[in-house]
């Protein structure tokens, strides 16, 4: 059973670099910080563009989840795949030849004519995405050995990953306001440019040295555990538990079922489920799914209600959001040196502490004070996810031998996706739910105008706009009325799910030793 923060590894097992300079191995974690931003840019750009969206494509409230969750569904299927892969052909070598792929597609999503080559686009950029994000961090595990470098290497990753999202809205907000919607996927193509033009001189291979044979069952298993279990919850977020929702979640149990017993039984395993057996690594994972949850989540309804609701464009709702999210990046650098005078799980259950505030103040809070409540709220969750996130990640890595961090990056980075895709299609699909079900339409509304209100708050402020002034009125009201409705009860739902993560955090990792 392996240790979090144990003995750094041999130098025999980091690969080599020129003698391992450490200026070399600082820039070379500047040029992994490319794909980082690009998936956390893309991310909340495409969030503050679905207004956008969902008026030029004529995109339904189903429609607008699948153009967020396709991405991440797609992502999560194949993380720890590509993770394994990249363990046995080189991560450098996975990390290129999916930032060419990221940057292709991308160009093609951005002149999608309707909403289904949006959706298809997204899926694709999914395949890629996954080949990019367990590599960043599985590199940045054999560059950086001494813990305490390691320790501060994935800080930055994290707060690179918030910076990102930070940069998005303003990327988003602006292209939108000066451009159209697509431009959003075409800063993919930029932000990747330093890394494939220097990426293989300056970033050092790694693989497995022993990896063992390729076992295509083992790959098929995980793909079918992890997509129809997660679209069983989509299912059931959206439409209740019914037949469909419940077939889809057994499927994808039962799959994982058989692939954890193949893991079990094969000589050279995919992936060593015996990780899980170490509560350290099992409740970081969990601290991480959750911690995005609770940041994707809030974002998602956040950035409507700053357009729709309070009216601002997409630019003042990116440049009112960077605040917090920088404040991620703040808490993410200071619990570095925190962790040596408090123990790490104290720290990661502080943070998820702090989300489960920030989610109580919008719960029982009064919305109709304007946005600086809400930006407040999401203040408080944007530090508690910054310090959590840090430190869960440094305890996954640290508890794992160099030759297999491609495995263990792959999970902590499902974690990551499988967070970002339930915050949106969890906590979207109940909002959205709850705004269909709770919006009353005002006599005099013609059927047509009804039926694009009813399905998103974007429809309807569209469709207020073309009616007479009082009738506009009304309608805009009622939407905004129902779409309030439902924020209250995601909040409570992030509330307690955060709230009982954070005491899981803070029995199973209280005896995790502090830093050295």
């Amino acid at each position: 059973m392996f240790t979090p923060s144990s003995t750094p590894a041999p130098r025999s097992a980091r690969p080599v670099m020129d003698g391992g300079a450490p200026w070399r191995d600082w820039t070379a974690l500047a040029l992994l910080m490319f794909p980082v931003l690009l998936v956390a840019v893309d991310n909340t750009a495409l969030t503050f563009a679905l207004p956008e969206i969902a008026r030029s494509l004529d995109v339904g409230g189903v429609q607008l989840l699948w153009i967020i969750d396709a991405y991440p569904l797609v992502l999560a299927a194949l993380l720890v795949s590509m993770g394994n892969l990249g363990d046995r052909i080189g991560r450098r070598r996975l990390l290129l030849i999916g930032s060419t792929g990221f940057a292709a597609v991308s160009a093609a999503t951005a002149f999608a004519p309707s909403a289904e080559w949006l959706i298809a686009g997204r899926a694709a950029l999914g395949v890629f995405g996954a080949m990019l994000m367990p590599s960043t961090l599985s590199l940045i595990r054999n560059i950086f050995v001494d813990p305490n470098r390691r320790r501060l290497a994935i800080a930055v990753w994290a707060a690179g990953f918030s910076g990102g999202a930070a940069l998005g809205p303003i990327f988003g907000g602006w292209l939108v306001e000066h451009f159209w919607w697509g431009a959003v996927f075409l800063v993919a193509t930029f932000l990747l440019l330093p890394l494939l033009a220097v990426g293989r001189v300056l970033i050092p291979e790694s693989k497995d040295a022993n990896p063992g044979r390729v076992d295509v069952p083992s790959i098929a298993l995980s793909m079918f555990a992890m997509a129809p279990f997660v679209y069983g919850i989509k299912e059931f977020a959206v439409h209740g538990f019914g037949a469909t929702a419940a077939a889809f979640m057994v499927f994808g149990l039962v799959m994982g079922t058989l692939f954890v017993r193949r893991q079990q039984r094969i000589e050279s395993p995919m992936l060593d489920v015996r990780l899980f057996g170490n509560k350290v690594f099992s409740t970081a994972i969990v601290a991480n799914v959750l911690s995005l949850f609770s940041m994707t989540g809030f974002i998602y309804f956040f950035a409507q209600h700053l357009q729709l609701v309070e009216g601002q464009s997409p630019m003042e709702a990116g440049i009112a959001m960077i605040p917090a999210l920088l404040a991620t990046i703040i808490a993410g650098l200071l619990v570095v040196p925190l962790v040596k005078r408090v123990r790490p799980g104290f720290v990661v259950a502080g943070g998820l502490t702090l989300s489960a505030t920030g989610y109580l103040v919008v719960a029982v809070g009064d919305h109709g004070s304007g946005p600086v409540f809400l930006l407040s709220a999401l203040t408080i969750l944007a530090v508690g996810v910054g310090a959590a996130e840090t430190i869960s990640n440094d305890l996954i890595l640290g508890s794992v031998p160099a030759d297999k961090s491609g495995a263990a990056s792959a999970i902590s980075e499902t974690g990551y996706e499988l967070g970002s895709l339930l915050g949106t299609a969890v906590l979207g699909s109940i909002l959205t739910a709850s705004y269909q079900h709770n919006l009353v339409i005002p006599d005099g509304v013609s059927t047509q105008a009804a039926g694009k209100s009813g399905e998103t708050l974007a429809g309807a402020v569209d469709a207020a706009a073309a009616l007479p002034a009082p009738l506009s009125d009304a309608l805009t009201a009622a939407a905004r009325i129902a779409f309030e409705s439902g924020v209250h009860i995601t909040a409570a739902i992030g509330l307690v799910l955060m709230a009982g993560a954070a005491v899981l955090a803070a029995v199973v990792l209280r005896r995790v030793p502090k830093a050295q």
